[in-house]
C-alpha cells in the first residue's frame, strides 16, 4: 500500500513549489501517493497553516514544514512499509 502524504501549499509560493519539486525528484516517488491542497481554498485551512508552508502531512502526522527533510521521511516511509 502507498503512503498518502498530504503537501499543504499556496500558488505562487517558492518554497511550496520547491518541496514539491524536492518530492518528485526523490527516488522514493514512485511509491507516494502525493495530494497537493491549496490552503487557499478554505478558510479553516488559512487559519491553519497561515504561512507557515509547505507542510507534508501524513494523516494527522506533520512530516516537516517548509523544506523537504528526506531523513525524516525516509523514517516515516519505514515505519510505514
Amino acid at each position: 500500500m502507498m503512503p498518502k502524504l498530504t503537501l499543504y501549499m499556496r500558488h505562487g509560493c517558492h518554497l511550496c513549489e520547491d518541496m514539491h519539486r524536492d518530492l518528485l525528484l526523490m527516488p522514493e516517488a514512485d511509491t507516494l501517493e502525493l495530494q497537493l491542497v491549496d490552503i487557499d481554498s478554505k478558510a479553516e485551512l488559512q487559519a491553519r497553516y497561515g504561512t507557515r508552508i509547505p507542510v507534508l502531512m501524513a494523516g494527522e502526522r506533520e512530516i516537516c514544514h517548509y523544506t523537504l527533510d528526506p531523513v525524516t521521511l525516509r523514517e516515516f516511509l519505514a515505519e510505514n512499509a
